[in-house]
C-alpha cells in the first residue's frame, strides 16, 4: 500500500446541492498527512460537536477510502460545518471522496488535470481549470 508523500493541507470541501430549495450540504476542511508506521487511513477529528456531529464522521471515513484509493493517509479535520435539515450523510460521503482525490492531486500521485472533476473540493495549489480553445 502506497502512502501519500508529502502533506497536503487545507482541503476545503463544499457540498451544495439545491433541489428545491433544499439539498445535501456538507461542508470541512482537512488536512493531509503522510501515514503514521501502521499505515490506512487514519481520521481524526478536532471539530466541535457543535459545527461538526460525529454521525458525520464514518460517512466521510468512507468518502475519503473510497477517494484516496487504497492510498495511506492521516486526515486532521480541522474545521467542518452543518445544516439540521439539509447536512445528508450522501453528502458528507461525496465530500470525502473528493478531498480523498484533492490529496492525490496535491500530492503529485495523479495528474493535475484530474481536479477539473473534483466541482466540491478546493486547496492551495489547485490548478485552474483549461478554458476551451477559440475557435477563430
Amino acid at each position: 500500500m502506497t502512502g501519500l508523500p508529502v502533506p497536503v493541507p487545507e482541503v476545503t470541501v463544499s457540498v451544495l446541492l439545491n433541489l428545491g430549495g433544499c439539498g445535501p450540504f456538507a461542508r470541512f476542511v482537512a488536512d493531509f498527512e503522510p501515514p503514521g508506521p501502521e499505515g490506512g487511513l487514519e481520521l481524526l477529528n478536532a471539530v466541535s460537536e457543535k459545527r461538526l456531529p460525529a454521525e458525520f464522521l464514518p460517512t466521510i471515513r468512507e468518502g475519503l477510502l473510497a477517494g484516496l484509493g487504497g492510498v495511506s493517509a492521516a486526515v486532521l479535520l480541522t474545521d467542518g460545518s452543518f445544516h439540521a435539515t439539509d447536512s445528508w450523510h450522501s453528502a458528507y460521503r461525496l465530500g470525502g471522496e473528493q478531498a480523498g482525490r484533492a490529496a492525490l492531486i496535491g500530492a503529485g500521485l495523479l495528474p493535475p488535470e484530474e481536479a477539473e472533476a473534483l466541482r466540491w473540493a478546493h486547496w492551495p495549489g489547485r490548478p485552474r481549470p483549461r478554458r476551451p480553445k477559440r475557435a477563430r
